[in-house]
């Protein structure tokens, strides 16, 4: 591919935010990184990246060159992939397990996409804890695992971890739809929905609760779907992730304001095992998991 090399090095700095990292995940010097950057910057007029002092963030400037950059890139690859289904190479499986707000939502379209281009890859899925994914992926039983907050563990690589906004989900003509952000507390006066406890979205939640408040949600469930068709009848609260209710979203069922402040997060993490690598398959289905949630807006994290 024409300057296919520059385009990579472009695609993993941004999203390293780190000449630095993406120089080692593309196993370079840091010095030709930045070297193919300033010319490219010098032969533009303008720059690409503003350096700061943790690290390079795309300038506007950036932002267009970057989607044809991303753009370019994926048609190379679907161009590589139908190549490769004539010569018969894209074969294979792929388990992947994760939580099930994930599932039904942004991972059910990167699966979609996925298998339009590699039809002969046969995908299992599988709907787990939390706890329960890190076993799973480190006793090898599945090749990758997705879900919120994963426990730390040597035994695993984080591939890609990306930033999640929580907040509250509500019918597009409640009270509160259409504010810009909100707190907790801001939602106390309605009746809420909430995730039961021991699951990782009610852990999230009840870390944001004031500590003079008193948090009794009307409904605790291990349902999403539940929480959704609760939220969709004012002036029930939801209290969710943005993902969880993408479809939603979309189509104008639900509106969605995320809590103020660094605490009404989440980080979503993309694992494999250490020991040994992914295979083609498994590491080409990571890639599209991973453009699913940047299509979307959702922040990638440096890893």
């Amino acid at each position: 591919m024409l300057h296919g090399r520059l385009l990579r090095y472009l695609d993993e700095v941004a999203r390293a935010g780190s000449i630095r990292k993406a120089a080692t995940r593309l196993n370079v010097a840091s010095s030709a990184v930045n070297r193919r950057i300033i010319e490219l910057e010098e032969q533009l007029g303008t720059q690409i990246f503003e350096r700061l002092p943790r690290g390079l963030r795309l300038t506007a400037a950036g932002e267009v060159l970057i989607q044809h950059v991303r753009e370019t890139l994926r048609e190379h690859e679907r161009a590589l992939t139908q190549i490769n289904s004539l010569k018969g190479l894209m074969r294979g499986e792929v388990t992947i397990v994760t939580m099930a707000g994930l599932a039904a939502n942004l991972l059910a379209d990167a699966l979609a996409d996925f298998r339009r281009d590699h039809s002969r890859v046969k995908l299992n899925v599988g709907i787990q804890t939390g706890e329960r994914i890190v076993q799973t992926v480190i006793a090898g039983e599945a090749d990758l695992g997705l879900g919120y907050n994963l426990a730390g563990n040597p035994k695993l690589t984080r591939m890609v971890e990306l930033e999640q906004r929580l907040g509250a989900a509500m019918a597009p003509d409640h009270p509160l739809a259409g504010t810009q952000s909100i707190r907790l507390a801001d939602c106390l006066s309605f009746p809420i929905v909430a995730a039961e406890r021991g699951m990782s979205l009610r852990n999230a939640v009840d870390l944001l609760v004031p500590p003079d408040a008193e948090f009794e949600p009307i409904v605790e469930t291990n349902s999403l779907d539940l929480m959704k068709r609760l939220a969709r009848r004012p002036p029930h609260l939801a209290i969710m992730n943005r993902a969880d209710i993408d479809e939603e979203l979309r189509t104008g069922q639900l509106a969605f304001v995320p809590f103020t402040g660094g605490g009404g997060r989440q980080i979503v993490s993309l694992v494999h095992r250490s020991k040994g690598s992914l295979d083609p398959a498994a590491s080409m289905l990571a890639r599209y998991v991973e453009e699913a949630f940047l299509a979307r807006g959702v922040t990638l994290r440096g890893a």
